[in-house]
């Protein structure tokens, strides 16, 4: 299939683009952009078999722009389709189509273009009144507020509120390319007014909006993570990460380190726990303690050892053999003393999970050998 992107070096563009190219190898993809000549797009539009329509002008210097690249870019370019292969096409519009401002008025006459193509050649229209889009690639200071907020907020600059309890209506980038797939497809219908719509769209005030991206570029100093359960707040915080400034993927790890190796902090999980990183010295034993509540997974990824477990109350020693040539995940359960020993001549090191952060405040972890009388032996 040929596939006619407009608009291919913009936010949608670029995601959509970059897709297809992974998802669909054996298509032909013809990216026109801003820096294409008029030869090129009609070239494109002659043998195009499905054309997603998303250039388009919303900041431009002068507002008589705004007809020129929205209503009389898609008008010409559906007389070029006319005389190609009378394609599909999937308009990116917006809600402001509704409006009576020279943005909406330039969309909605987009609309009415693409409307009329497919009225007179019979051809599929998929029209999508899109509300703000965002997601990564987006452009600060101009595809959304929220790209906007990400790009100050991740560079500690400030950012504008004129109105916090101003609602936005917003849809994820990934959401939006996933509506394209779907129409290539053949499996999106339009409603009773003609347009299709992109699902799930989210609704948050634009003061909650700027809170909660303040609140991850906190986080990452604390090496937490929000809890991504909600769907917004999984693509928000995703968006923001994309933000980051280049010199700042990196931030120094929390490590303690003593004779025996070093524990190092990876990520915080707030309800779901806490990563770590734990490198034990060879022949070294780490643990000999207990916990009430707390409960941990460890595997061990390189070097090996044993994992030893003994309730308070027996004598006898449960014993894991451990290593990094065979993976297994073992348990730690409450209740019962462990230790690890690293049997090996190399470091062992192992990932170790908690099911909450550490709080020394509350550590729920007690001293107990759990071979009494190997540890008498060494004193």
């Amino acid at each position: 299939m040929h596939i006619l992107i407009t608009g291919a070096k913009g936010f949608m563009g670029r995601n959509l683009s970059h897709t297809l190219a992974t998802l669909r190898p054996e298509d032909t993809l013809s990216l026109i952009d801003t820096l294409s000549t008029p030869d090129e797009l009609a070239q494109a539009a002659q043998t195009a078999d499905f054309v997603f329509h998303l250039a388009g002008v919303n900041r431009p210097k002068d507002p008589a722009e705004f007809m020129q690249g929205n209503g009389d870019l898609t008008q010409r370019l559906m007389n070029l389709l006319e005389n190609g292969k009378k394609p599909p096409v999937w308009l990116s519009s917006s809600i402001q189509a509704e409006l009576d401002n020279p943005y909406g008025q330039s969309k909605l006459t987009a609309e009415n273009a693409v409307r009329a193509y497919g009225e007179r050649t019979g051809a599929q229209t998929f029209l999508y009144r899109l509300p703000n889009v965002f997601g990564k690639w987006s452009r600060p200071h101009y595809n959304s507020v929220v790209a906007t907020f990400c790009h100050q907020i991740a560079r500690n600059l400030p950012i504008t509120i004129s109105d916090t309890e101003k609602e936005l209506s917003l849809v994820y980038i990934d959401d939006v390319v996933a509506q394209c797939l779907c129409a290539l497809q053949g499996g999106v219908q339009a409603d009773a007014g003609g347009f299709c719509t992109v699902e799930p769209v989210h609704t948050i005030r634009l003061g909650e909006l700027a809170r909660l991206l303040e609140s991850f570029h906190e986080m990452r100093n604390r090496l937490d993570t929000p809890d991504q359960s909600d769907p917004l707040t999984a693509k928000l915080y995703a968006t923001y990460l994309s933000f980051l400034p280049e010199d700042d993927f990196a931030r120094p790890a929390v490590t303690h380190t003593d004779w025996r190796g070093s524990f190092t902090e990876l990520i915080h999980l707030g309800g779901h726990g806490q990563v770590s990183v734990n490198i034990s010295r060879p022949h070294i034993t780490k643990g000999e303690h207990w916990h009430h509540t707390k409960h941990e997974k460890f595997i061990v990824l390189s070097g090996e050892g044993v994992i030893r477990f003994r309730h308070p109350e027996e004598n006898t020693v449960i014993s894991y053999r451990v290593s990094g040539e065979a993976f297994q995940v073992v348990d730690i359960p409450p209740g019962y003393t462990h230790n690890i020993e690293n049997t090996g001549d190399v470091d062992m090191v192992t990932l170790m999970w908690a099911n909450e952060v550490f709080d020394s405040n509350h550590p729920d972890t007690f001293r107990l050998p759990v071979e009494p009388a190997k540890e008498e032996n060494k004193r």
